[in-house]
């Protein structure tokens, strides 16, 4: 679990970045389109077999309409409302699985394209995934649709991020490689050697090499040298502050969700949580304080922390901060 110190500078830096990011036009057109989805509810499994019913039964409502042309006048209008039942239901499956696409998008950003494209991306693999999915086979919609819309956000990045395009499979490797990467850089304290990389990954060094390569942006043959010409190197580079202006607004969202989630718990629970991390003021409290505040004992208040911790890790409540997780 984070402890407390560690929270309370996140907080600070989150907050820190949102003030110094607030103005930028990328983060306000982001932050419009994030608050706009923000408004529908998670679905529950079962309110995503119930929408899947009747999109299914909306989709058949339309076959029979389009084949049967001798249906009584009464038959039309009844299959008719289904298939607009059918239409309320898909969008509210496609809304309601909208944040799953910027979560998954997010993880992306940096790469060479912009985050609302991204999620623009992310959204038509989030379609076909609706297309596909058969609620009868028992799995999670949000779960079936992770699969789709990753891989139509890697195609989309091959496809427009890079000067010269990569084969989807080859992104895919490149990508593999980078999170290795940054996970051995996080462990040793430095950049990891190749070899190391190849050890880890199981790839043959020279596989390493190659991916390597790929992985570098192409440089313009053109871009001038020296102090003296007309167009400046900064012509060529990749404007790296919409990436930034992005990660803060996800920073704000992150902490919206967070009160969205402590409001389901018990007044005594939620103000628990929020003084143990300093969510209200950045100060976290210790499990002394908070048992002087509330009158009780310290081991208490320690239980009653590992309780709610347990509640977060379960159900909706961790479906709706999961995508926050770099994993």
């Amino acid at each position: 679990m984070t402890s407390p110190a560690t929270t309370r500078r996140r907080t600070i830096d989150a907050q820190r970045k949102a003030e110094l990011d607030a103005q930028s036009p990328a983060a306000d057109l982001v932050r419009v389109y994030l608050n706009g989805i923000g408004r529908t509810a998670l679905l529950t499994a079962a309110d995503e077999v119930d929408l899947a019913k009747r999109i299914e039964a909306g989709l058949y409502a339309t076959h029979l309409l389009a084949t049967r042309p001798r249906l009584t006048p009464a038959k039309k209008r009844d299959l008719a409302f289904i298939v607009r039942d059918g239409q309320k239901a898909r969008n509210h499956l496609l809304e309601a699985n909208l944040r799953l696409v910027v979560s998954l998008a997010k993880r992306y950003t940096g790469r060479g394209m912009p985050l609302l494209d991204l999620i623009q991306e992310g959204n038509l693999g989030l379609i076909r995934a609706m297309e596909k999915f058969d609620y009868a086979k028992g799995f999670k919609f949000s779960t079936y649709a992770t699969w789709w819309i990753r891989q139509a956000i890697t195609r989309g990045m091959a496809d427009q991020s890079r000067t010269i395009r990569l084969p989807v499979h080859l992104v895919e490797q490149v990508n593999k490689l980078a999170r290795i990467k940054r996970e051995m850089h996080q462990q040793l304290g430095r950049e990891a050697t190749e070899e190391e990389l190849a050890r880890e990954s199981g790839s043959p060094q020279h596989k390493i090499q190659d991916l390597l390569d790929h992985s570098r942006d192409p440089v313009s043959l053109d871009m001038p040298v020296g102090n003296d010409e007309e167009a400046p190197l900064g012509d060529f580079i990749e404007d790296t502050g919409a990436t930034d202006a992005e990660s803060s607004v996800i920073a704000t969202l992150l902490h919206s969700d967070i009160r969205t989630v402590l409001a389901t718990l018990d007044d005594r629970e939620r103000n628990v949580i929020l003084l143990r991390y300093g969510l209200d003021d950045g100060q976290p409290r210790t499990l002394d304080q908070i048992g002087r505040h509330f009158g009780l004992s310290r081991e208490r208040v320690r239980q009653i922390e590992r309780e709610v911790m347990t509640k977060l890790r379960q159900g909706d409540r961790a479906e709706k901060l999961r995508g926050y997780s770099s994993d």
